[in-house]
């Protein structure tokens, strides 16, 4: 992967952060294609006090970075977006850290890692190609989340040459076979209640596909949007956005615009940040950039992963477990800010990128630092 791309590291089938495993019920019925979404309806929300984002004490790696996260007056004029109906984060009972905690008992790490790493919502990932038990799993994740109240965030991670031939490298065998895949992830939310983060990098990263194969890409993600839209009005899609020290907000807004991110029926906003260390004042003054340039609808938004970024991103672009990062904002869908949906961890802390441990494997030395 390039020094500027997200570090999303794959391993095997276990790939990723918390990733659902297969449950051995066989094959799953898949869904067929939903050609329109319905639209959110208005919600509530009653945002808790956010501080005010501060500029990152660690300069970032881009060039012509903004200071701060003001919103501009057409930002201020925005309708605010609403949160899904549920109003806390779901964490999934199985993850690495998890597995971790609960075989260390006497580790003098573990009290640290377990209440400010394995007791917070993170993301789940499908990264592994798994068309027979896509379904059984996505719901399983699901109905975990509604059963407690609490919206699962789910990262479907399995475009065909995802991450340039990276670490991170496989997915689908063809963009046919994905976009089965993703009717039968669709057919797993069931109408539940879900934030899926949709391709990491697969938008931002796409400079290695001729112009013809990233129209098919676009094409493609635009599809997957609408899909897992059509699943049900509970469902919110997220459009990769990259991050601060990456594309311009022009050159990335027309990228998410032809893979069907302005659009509704396919759309809820932008991710930015995931796997990566920039500062969160940063990132909302770059989604905020981005989704004025996007267009579209005023109900789109953002959300940021603040797992790694407590330190904002080294000054030298170092992406592979870089010494000095902290944890970042805690999971919330109550930012108070304009815009901006949800901080989430979508990268769970100590899983490393490649260089404190095997890549996509949780590493409590790195953990512990990140948390204390």
């Amino acid at each position: 992967m390039v020094v500027a791309a997200s570090v999303v590291v794959a391993v095997g089938t276990a790939t990723g952060l918390m990733s659902a495993v297969g449950d051995g019920r066989g094959a799953d019925e898949a869904r067929p294609e939903a050609t329109s979404s319905p639209r959110l309806e208005p919600l509530p929300l009653v945002p808790s006090p956010s501080p005010s984002a501060t500029r990152s004490p660690s300069p970032t790696a881009g060039p012509g970075k903004k200071a701060g996260p003001t919103p501009s007056a057409s930002e201020a004029g925005k309708k605010r977006r609403t949160a899904p109906v549920s109003a806390r984060l779901y964490r999934h009972p199985d993850s690495r850290v998890l597995d971790w905690v609960r075989a260390n008992p006497d580790d003098p790490r573990r009290a640290v890692i377990e209440s400010r790493i394995a007791g917070r919502p993170a993301a789940v990932w499908f990264a592994d190609y798994s068309p027979d038990s896509i379904t059984s799993r996505v719901r399983a994740v699901v109905s975990g989340g509604a059963a407690q109240g609490r919206v699962p965030v789910l990262v479907p991670y399995a475009v065909p040459d995802r991450d340039c031939g990276g670490h991170s490298q496989g997915g689908a065998p063809d963009l046919a076979a994905y976009d089965a895949w993703i009717d039968r992830f669709a057919a797993g939310l069931g109408g539940g209640e879900a934030i899926v983060i949709l391709e990491p990098d697969a938008i931002a990263q796409s400079e290695c596909l001729s112009a013809g194969q990233r129209a098919d890409r676009f094409a493609s993600l635009a599809r997957a949007g609408r899909v897992l839209k059509g699943a049900g009005p509970r469902v919110r899609v997220y459009f990769d956005a990259g991050h601060s020290g990456w594309h311009a907000p022009d050159r990335q807004a027309a990228l998410l615009r032809q893979a069907g991110a302005a659009s509704a029926a396919s759309s809820d906003g932008i991710f930015s940040n995931v796997s990566n260390f920039h500062g969160t004042a940063d990132e909302v003054a770059y989604d905020r950039a981005v989704l004025d340039a996007l267009g579209g609808p005023s109900s789109l938004g953002a959300v940021i992963d603040t797992s790694r970024n407590g330190n904002g991103a080294p000054s030298d672009g170092e992406w592979c477990d870089p010494a000095g990062r902290k944890l970042g904002r805690t999971p919330t869908l109550s930012t108070g800010e304009v815009g901006i949906d949800a901080y989430l961890w979508v990268k769970l802390p100590g899983e490393s990128d490649g260089c404190k441990g095997a890549p996509g494997t949780f590493t409590p030395s790195y953990a512990y630092d990140l948390a204390r």
